[in-house]
């Protein structure tokens, strides 16, 4: 194994750790995955794999096209969400894949999520969304893929949702944003606010946190 390909997969490994202390995902669900430096090959989590009990040998590594060049024998049933939006987003480096439980909660009630806070709207600002389509299935993926051409993150209705970043540490940390913007629109509602957001004259704007 490279130090590169090593190395990413030390970050991947730290990354599931920590999602499943956040309670970001249970058991065997959700997946990782991220660009192999000074190559276009991607490793993503073996099927089945626990994210926070991943070693070395929970990673398939693939091709662009999907094939099989190493690693474990079956990559997670999602590789073709991580496949395609890799195609879509060159400056995308990795994905982090989870089930927040924040995040399916203010989707199912119809809401969307409210980004209220600086490190929100510094990190994400927004999120796509995709509407319920089979897990693993090449609809999703092309559904997830195009959600991610104008969004670092994408809510995948009754799913879960993914988070795009130039290196893992960036991935993680806008999924850990997009569930704290989740919880926060979760608390307004209960508290019957509907209108409090971010100030819409500093949306979109650059500020440096």
């Amino acid at each position: 194994m490279t130090d590169a390909r090593a190395e990413t997969i030390a970050s991947l490994i730290d990354a599931g750790r920590h999602v499943v202390e956040r309670g970001l995902v249970q058991a065997s669900g959700g997946n990782l995955s991220a660009r192999v430096p000074g190559t276009d090959h991607v490793v993503v989590t073996a099927t089945g794999t626990w994210l926070d009990r991943l070693s070395p040998d929970d990673f398939t590594e693939l091709t662009p096209d999907g094939e099989r060049v190493g690693g474990a024998a079956r990559p997670s049933v999602e590789w073709r969400l991580h496949q395609r939006t890799y195609a879509v987003r060159p400056d995308v480096a990795a994905i982090v894949h989870l089930h927040p439980q924040h995040v399916l909660l203010v989707d199912l009630l119809g809401e969307p999520i409210r980004f209220t806070t600086l490190d929100h709207q510094y990190y994400l600002g927004s999120a796509g969304r995709v509407p319920f389509i089979p897990s693993g299935s090449t609809e999703l993926a092309d559904a997830a893929a195009e959600a991610a051409r104008d969004h670092d993150a994408v809510v995948l209705a009754h799913h879960g949702c993914s988070a795009l970043g130039d290196t893992v540490a960036m991935a993680l940390r806008r999924a850990l944003n997009l569930e704290e913007a989740a919880t926060m629109t979760y608390r307004l509602l209960v508290a019957g606010d509907t209108t409090a957001d971010f100030p819409p004259e500093w949306r979109g704007r650059i500020i440096d946190v």
